[in-house]
Order: structure tokens, then sequence, then C-alpha cells
């Protein structure tokens, strides 16, 4: 088979298990967008920012953090502690990105929850080329945001309505995202600590500063308890005692 025939076989396997990404990315990236044109910022910046952040819940949160005051100390510590769970992420794909050659850097790059989770579970078909089908999947998953996004900068021009109050939009999205979470898992273990570790946080730090320090501890514990969390949920898939 031809370079050319391998990569169409690929881009063909992997466009129909992105198609429910797409509804849900479209959706979130046009909100994403107006609330962009809403904070101030055009078409523009909406699609650089979404083509070379890309990752969802802090693209919402890095409209606060510019155009607030200037920290880079706690961007930085700000962004690792949103995105920690990709430190997980990059171990469990370590070896499904072996021999991914040229690839390798854009598929880490492009590594975000629901592209992971296709990536890691699905099950390729026979004579598909692994490497493509995982850059393909990257590929549109972060297209339709990018798109969605763009939409709805430029749409966000166009709005001639009172949208006081859409930065709500990023909270919903944390919401939505721990409920699908919730119900897709039998073990709810790991969720009942962040929540624990969240609201002690909020009582002993208070509600601006309590962030930080409460994801570093969640990130500690799910280090620690990792192993056991993972024997406990492997049981449970498999019919066994919880």
């Amino acid at each position: 088979m031809n370079e050319h025939a391998t990569i169409s076989k690929a881009f063909r396997a992997a466009f129909p298990v992105t198609l429910p990404i797409l509804a849900g990315f479209m959706f979130l990236g046009i909100a994403y967008g107006v609330f962009m044109n809403v904070s101030g910022f055009g078409a523009g910046w909406t699609f650089l920012m979404s083509l070379l952040i890309f990752a969802g819940s802090m693209e919402f949160v890095a409209v606060g953090l510019l155009l607030g005051a200037f920290n880079p100390l706690g961007a930085l510590l700000l962004t690792l502690m949103v995105n920690a769970r990709h430190l997980f992420y990059g171990i469990s794909m370590l070896e499904k990105y072996k021999g991914t050659g040229w690839k390798k850097p854009y598929l880490i790059f492009g590594m975000c929850d629901e592209s992971f989770s296709i990536n890691y579970s699905a099950k390729i078909p026979e004579g598909v080329d692994r490497g493509w089908f995982m850059f393909f999947v990257t590929l549109l998953n972060h297209a339709y945001w990018v798109a969605g996004a763009t939409v709805g900068g430029v749409l966000g021009s166009f709005v001639n309505f009172d949208l006081k109050g859409l930065e709500f939009v990023m909270t919903a999205l944390f919401v939505v995202i721990f409920v699908e979470q919730w119900m897709k898992q039998k073990i709810h273990d790991s969720a009942v600590i962040g929540i624990a570790i969240s609201v002690l946080g909020l009582i002993l730090f208070g509600p601006d500063r309590f962030i930080i320090p409460s994801m570093i501890a969640i990130l500690a514990m799910l280090t620690l308890t990792r192993k056991a969390l993972e024997r406990k949920t492997a049981e449970a898939e498999e019919g066994g005692p919880a």
C-alpha cells in the first residue's frame, strides 16, 4: 500500500469516531469565541489562541489572566494545575506514541481530553496505520475547536444584546465535564477526593486563594493513591468487588 492510500485509509477510519467531538467542540468553541469578543478580543486573537493554546478550559481561564494584573508566575502555576491531568495522559500514551516519527510532537501538543480518550481506547481497524490514525483524530479535533472558536469570534461582533454574565460558560463547562465523567465511572473515589480537598482549601484559604493550593494537594493525593485507584477501577470494570 502506497503512502497516499495509507493516509487516506487512516483518515477515513478516524473521521467517524470524531463526529461526536465535532458537535461538542463547535458549540463550546462558538461560546468561547463570543466570550472572547465580549471581553474585548477580536476574531484574530480568538483564532490564534484556539490554534496555539488548544487547552479548552485553560483558554477560558486565559481571558481573565490577560485582562488581570501581569503575573507570569501565577499564570504558569495556574496553567500547570489546570492541566495537571495531562501528566497522567502522557504517561499512559508512552507506548502508543512509540514509532510515530515526526507526528509525535504534534500528538503531544494536541492531546486534549477527547483525543486522549479516543486514541487510548479506540480499536483501530486492521490495516490502518496506527500513527496516522492517531494523528488524524488529533488534527480533526483540533480543527473542530479552532473552527468553532473562530466562528464565535466573528459572530460576537454582530451580537447586539446584553451578554453580561456570559463568562459563566466556563463554570458550566467544568460542571458538564464533571457530571459526564461522574456518570461514566463506576468508582468515584478520585472525584470525591477532588471535592473534599477543594472544599477544605476554600475553608482554609478563602475564595480568592484556594485554587492553586487545592490543585497541588489534589495532584499529590491522586499521585499517592494512583495504584490503589487503578486497581479498584479495574476490579469494578471486571465486575469484581468495588
